[in-house]
């Protein structure tokens, strides 16, 4: 299944990774300092 999460804050970053957990197709949406960190840093689920 393809899934959009809306949001990489704590609550959609935790469901997000047990989504893709699971083998989903997990697509995550951010802006903000979250959008920017994620392009520094990158993202670690």
């Amino acid at each position: 299944m393809k899934v959009a999460v809306i949001g990489t804050g704590g609550v959609g970053g935790y469901f997000g990774g047990l989504l893709a957990q699971a083998e989903h197709e997990v697509t995550f949406i951010a802006r903000g300092a979250h959008l920017q960190a994620i392009k520094e840093n990158g993202l670690r689920v």
